[in-house]
């Protein structure tokens, strides 16, 4: 087994620990009300963009999700919460850097051996969920979850359904399929893009995400057979019945949001084996990205 698969199929404990967790870090996440970014890089962005829909959907305040790198340095912000599993990247630690006295900042982070742990004013550790892998899966997932357990947002649905999608068979002819799009709303884009990188990471896979609606407005044009539609949440209506007749293969997500991206992951590591390569070692990353300055 290899360290993706380990970690991934770990996740249904990993959130029940978050979502109990969460009440003791209510001091250092976002208070209602606060004009709040969520940062990150890679996987954590795609979880920040999913974090702040959530939030301002939910009445808790502004809020916005930047990759760490484009964070708008003019615009004020009462907190930005960092999402960092290694607490290495460069990006993430420059920023808190120069928001030190300025604007508080609490970092998520798995590591707590790293200068992250300094950087950030305040501070939430998910060891339990760090990972070997270069590939993130629980740790993205389990963070995800402290900030939906935060909201009063984490249904009890969430842990069976990520059992069932590490337990059922992913559907037929998927894993053959070669091209894949992903698709969601409001919070669930941001886990549609994220889907999109684990098939490029782990399978070197072509794929895409976008905002459900936009699938129509071109991109469905490669839409084909050979090509898989996943749409995470509640589809528009009609796109499905427009997706089958296109030739392509339709995937509905039936579970939590959240548990259809363990089934997600699910999927990157089958076609990777499919096509003899090891999601332990993709190609050109490392687990994090340190820059020389």
């Amino acid at each position: 087994m290899t360290h993706v698969e380990d970690e991934l199929i770990s996740q249904p404990e990993c959130w029940t620990r978050a979502a109990s967790d969460a009440a003791g870090y209510a001091e250092v996440l976002p208070a209602a009300g606060e004009r709040v970014a969520i940062v990150g890089c890679g996987t954590s962005y795609f979880m920040a963009q999913a974090a702040a829909a959530l939030r301002e959907d939910a009445g808790q305040g502004e809020t916005d999700a930047f990759a760490a790198s484009e964070f708008p340095y003019g615009r004020g912000y009462d907190r930005v919460v960092a999402l960092t599993r290694s607490g290495t990247t460069t990006e993430v630690l420059d920023l808190l850097g120069r928001l030190k006295g300025r604007t508080r900042t609490t970092a998520i982070t798995a590591d707590p051996d790293t200068p992250v742990m300094a950087a950030a004013d305040e501070l939430a550790v998910l060891d339990f969920a760090d990972e070997r892998s270069v590939v993130q899966t629980r740790f993205a997932t389990t963070a995800l979850t402290l900030l939906r357990a935060h909201l009063g947002l984490h249904p009890d649905t969430a842990v069976p359904d990520a059992r069932t999608a590490l337990a059922e068979p992913l559907p037929e002819g998927l894993v053959e399929c070669s091209q894949f799009a992903f698709l969601g709303r409001g919070w669930t884009v941001g886990l549609a893009n994220e889907a999109g990188l684990k098939m490029r990471e782990a399978a070197l896979a072509w794929a895409e995400a976008y905002p459900a609606m936009e699938y129509r407005h071109g991109p469905i044009s490669v839409a084909t057979q050979g090509t898989a539609t996943w749409m995470f949440g509640n589809a528009p209506e009609g796109l499905a019945e427009q997706v089958r007749g296109t030739g392509a293969l339709w995937v509905a997500g039936a579970l939590d949001p959240l548990a259809e991206l363990v089934r997600a992951q699910r999927l990157a590591v089958a076609v990777a084996a499919l096509r003899g390569l090891d999601p332990d070692s993709p190609r050109h990353l490392t687990r994090s990205v340190i820059l020389a300055h």
